[in-house]
């Protein structure tokens, strides 16, 4: 039966950012004006391409508890960029922000030329902006393939009573919806599971449901917040296969919050390692894996990292 059109809207907001719909969707924020046009596209230097998204100064605190410090970063066009550190040292704040779910102290965020005080949240998937979780964000009693077609709900332009009786441009809608949904499932070897019920699917299969998901709007910037926790090694190395084939298939640039350095050197093109909020070290992965800095804070003192507390 065809979805009615308040609910693919919640499945959207679900989708997107739970946290955010849980307590319910903030406002749209105004985006900022643009600085002074001085010749050159913003993040642009010589030989290299504008990035598709800038943080400028951010700053964000929790009561007297600071999250993130005077943070730079870039990301450029079809770049896998991996963001580590241990925990408590502000990924998860960070990534927070880039999606809206947080609105920084200080600073703003450039997506794509245009400056946000506050990403629009609610405005994600038209941004072109998809994300996934830590925890798991699937509709355990929907099938795999509705699951990955909620992906596509913001494009939803029919009315009530089209969603209800399934005609007109809602029959339409939702055809394209679970063609689009059906090559993600193929892209991502999951058809054999297509009609499974999302909450009896093993764990990591459900992970690479959760990506599909995300894949399937086909955007110009994927969020992965700690993909592959809780994965085998086997399903690691095969959820970071996908990343780099979706990166290559859809030209999409990947912001990455992942623990395991293993993976995360041998996937990212540029690494920026985090501690205590602040930015130690931001380079190619055999620079940041020789960074002295890095070894100090996160790669020698492994034994250490499990004592502090995440933000």
């Amino acid at each position: 039966m065809p979805l009615p059109s308040y609910t693919l809207g919640v499945m959207e907001a679900s989708a997107y950012a739970p946290e955010v719909f849980a307590r319910g969707l903030p406002s749209s924020s105004r985006p900022q004006q643009q600085p002074e046009d001085k010749g050159e596209p913003v993040g642009s230097v010589a030989g290299v391409p504008a990035a598709l998204l800038s943080l400028e100064g951010i700053g964000l605190s929790f009561g007297g508890v600071v999250a993130l410090a005077d943070i730079d970063l870039s990301v450029r066009p079809g770049e896998i960029r991996a963001i580590i550190g241990p925990n408590g040292a502000g990924k998860s704040s960070l990534i927070n922000v880039i999606s809206g779910v947080y609105r920084p102290d200080r600073g703003h965020v450039q997506l794509d030329g245009t400056f946000y005080a506050q990403v629009p949240t609610q405005r994600l998937a038209h941004l072109g902006v998809a994300r996934t979780f830590q925890n798991l964000a699937l509709f355990k009693g929907l099938s795999v393939l509705d699951n990955v077609a909620s992906g596509l709900a913001y494009k939803a332009r029919s009315n009530f009573a089209g969603q209800v009786l399934g005609i007109g441009r809602s029959r339409d809608e939702q055809r394209d919806s679970r063609s689009r949904a059906e090559q993600t499932l193929e892209f991502l070897d999951l058809m054999s599971v297509r009609d499974r019920l999302a909450g009896t699917l093993p764990y990591g299969l459900r992970k690479r449901v959760e990506l599909a998901r995300a894949l399937v709007a086909e955007p110009r910037l994927l969020l992965l917040d700690e993909p592959m926790a809780g994965m085998t090694a086997n399903e690691k190395s095969e959820m970071a296969a996908f990343v780099r084939a979706a990166r290559d298939r859809f030209a999409t640039s990947v912001v990455l919050i992942e623990h395991d350095v293993g993976v995360v050197m041998g996937l990212s093109d540029r690494i920026a390692v985090l501690d205590y909020g602040r930015k130690i070290a931001d380079a190619t992965p055999d620079e940041v894996r020789n960074d002295q800095r890095v070894i100090d804070a996160y790669l020698g003192v492994a034994s250490d990292n499990e004592d502090r507390a995440g933000i």
